[in-house]
């Protein structure tokens, strides 16, 4: 079973890797696990005039690092070997390629995360998934 665990450093999707790793038993084989952080991008605009692509890529891996920490801890920390992505883009639209481009089983995630924008129940980028994932998506408060 292969299992995209999308996490944006926030609380709730630190709550989907625990209880990602709590319910492994769940699972008839142990589930490979790929771990997924989608940076939203910066408008380039000017942003390009004064700062060179290879600054931008090594901030957008630098940000994406820091959010991949403590999930990445908490997977290691309980023997669940993962596989580490990094994409930048609009998060439900690379969530739902990557699902698909891996052919994910199931996707586990967080209701809400670190937008700016949120829906009033659950999170925009949660939201939008749903209408749009290639598997069963698991929703974690």
């Amino acid at each position: 079973m292969k299992i995209l665990l999308p996490v944006d450093g926030s609380e709730c999707a630190l709550r989907a890797v625990d209880h990602l790793i709590a319910h492994a038993a769940w699972y008839r084989e142990v589930p490979e696990i790929h771990l997924l952080h989608v940076h939203p991008p910066i408008p380039i605009g000017r942003v390009q005039a004064h700062v060179g692509e290879d600054t931008l890529k090594a901030y957008y891996l630098e940000e994406s690092q820091a959010s991949l920490l403590a999930a990445q801890q908490k997977l290691d920390a309980a023997g669940r070997f993962h596989t580490t992505h990094i994409h930048v883009g609009q998060p439900a639209e690379i969530i739902a390629k990557m699902a698909k481009d891996l052919g994910c089983d199931l996707i586990v995630m967080g209701t809400h995360g670190r937008g700016a924008v949120a829906g009033l129940v659950m999170g925009s980028v949660a939201n939008r998934l749903l209408h749009s994932a290639p598997c069963p998506v698991m929703l974690v408060r």
